[in-house]
């Protein structure tokens, strides 16, 4: 089975990068990774709390994986599956990919804004033909009609 792994993080355009994998899952038989990556300076501020924070941290991404699984579930047939990491997003991200040799393509959301498509997109795309799977980077202010044309 090939899976579309999706990065959740806080962006706005995690959505339709959500949306656009589960479509992509439930049209072709695949399934979905979540991968969520938790940044270490998080947890740099007071050694004693650190692991309450990423207890925390650990939760909130749980909570808002769910809100998306939810969806996919009942409106896309698709049960995706988890995956919390932490450090470096460009690492982990790469890490999980030779990880599970089930994921065949890389799904991120692009930011519209004239600042760039977001810092994550930029840096996966400076190492895009080295990248041992596909890359589909999924415009943040696409409709959900839109969404399903293309899907």
């Amino acid at each position: 089975m090939r899976k579309f792994l999706v990065v959740l993080d806080e962006s706005r355009e995690c959505l339709n990068a959500m949306r656009f994998a589960a479509m992509r899952a439930a049209n072709t038989g695949g399934g979905v990774k979540v991968l969520s990556v938790i940044p270490p300076e998080e947890f740099n501020h007071w050694i004693g709390v650190s692991g309450l924070m990423r207890e925390e941290a650990r939760e909130r991404i749980e909570v808002h994986f769910e809100v998306f699984a939810k969806w996919m579930r009942d409106r896309q047939g698709v049960d995706p599956e988890l995956k919390i990491r932490e450090g470096e997003a460009v690492k982990e991200i790469l890490s999980e990919i030779s990880e599970d040799q089930e994921i065949g393509v890389l799904v991120l959301g692009a930011n519209n804004d004239r600042k760039g498509p977001g810092p994550l997109v930029t840096q996966m795309s400076r190492s895009s033909g080295s990248l041992p799977v596909p890359m589909t980077v999924v415009p943040g202010d696409l409709s959900k009609d839109q969404l399903e044309a293309i899907t």
